[in-house]
């Protein structure tokens, strides 16, 4: 599996961002389509759909090593990791809790990515946040510039 790079450049931020952006809208045609009320699951085989006709690869249910000091402590699994680099975890729930969005910045960390997606199919519209992880080497470059 290969990261980020860790010496992307400040274009890398926008080309994450249109990254994100059109994942984004995979969501929302999925969303049009199915609605809420569906098991994350059902949300997860639709995307998958959307990201092949939008030519996006991806990894579904991925599972990643957790490490704490340097020494591997278990593995978690995210629902999607889109282009090598953006970490896509989705909820079917009827609001987006603070506590959904710790748990994001605490995989963005843990796999030392610098962008991340929650995207929440349960509400009646779709909910997204795009978490950053700010003690990422990229972000704290681009803070010198």
């Amino acid at each position: 599996m290969r990261f980020v790079n860790p010496d992307i450049s400040r274009n890398s931020i926008l080309e994450f961002d249109q990254l994100t952006h059109k994942i984004i809208g995979c969501a929302m045609q999925v969303h049009r389509t199915l609605g809420s009320g569906f098991p994350e699951v059902i949300y997860q085989r639709a995307l998958e759909i959307e990201f092949k006709k939008q030519a996006l690869r991806f990894n579904r249910e991925m599972q990643m090593t957790i490490y704490y000091d340097g020494i591997n402590i278990g593995t978690r699994k995210v629902d999607f990791f889109v282009e090598d680099n953006i970490m896509v975890e989705l909820k079917a729930v009827s609001k987006l809790e603070d506590n959904h969005l710790a748990q994001a910045l605490n995989y963005l960390e843990a796999y030392n990515l610098p962008i991340g997606l929650l995207i929440n199919f349960g509400a009646k519209s779709l909910e997204s946040k795009r978490p950053y992880n700010t003690k990422h080497l990229l972000y704290k470059k681009s803070q010198k510039r």
